[in-house]
C-alpha cells in the first residue's frame, strides 16, 4: 500500500471524513507524521473495516 497524500487543507478533509461517518471524532482523526499505523488502527476499529478498505474509503472521499 502506498502512502496517502492529503491534498489541500487537512481540516477540510477531516470535515469530509466526519460527514461521511458521523461517529468519527477529532481524536479518531488525529494524525502525526510517521504514525500511520496508529491512525489507520483507530479508523479500522471505529469503522469495522480492514486497512485496505479504510484506505479505499478515504481515497474515494478525496
Amino acid at each position: 500500500m502506498d502512502k496517502l497524500e492529503f491534498k489541500g487543507d487537512i481540516n477540510e478533509f477531516k470535515g469530509k471524513l466526519k460527514q461521511a461517518h458521523g461517529g468519527l471524532t477529532d481524536d479518531d482523526l488525529e494524525y502525526e507524521e510517521g504514525k500511520d499505523d496508529e491512525f489507520f488502527g483507530r479508523l479500522q476499529q471505529k469503522l469495522g473495516k480492514t486497512k485496505d478498505e479504510v484506505v479505499a474509503w478515504i481515497r474515494s472521499l478525496g
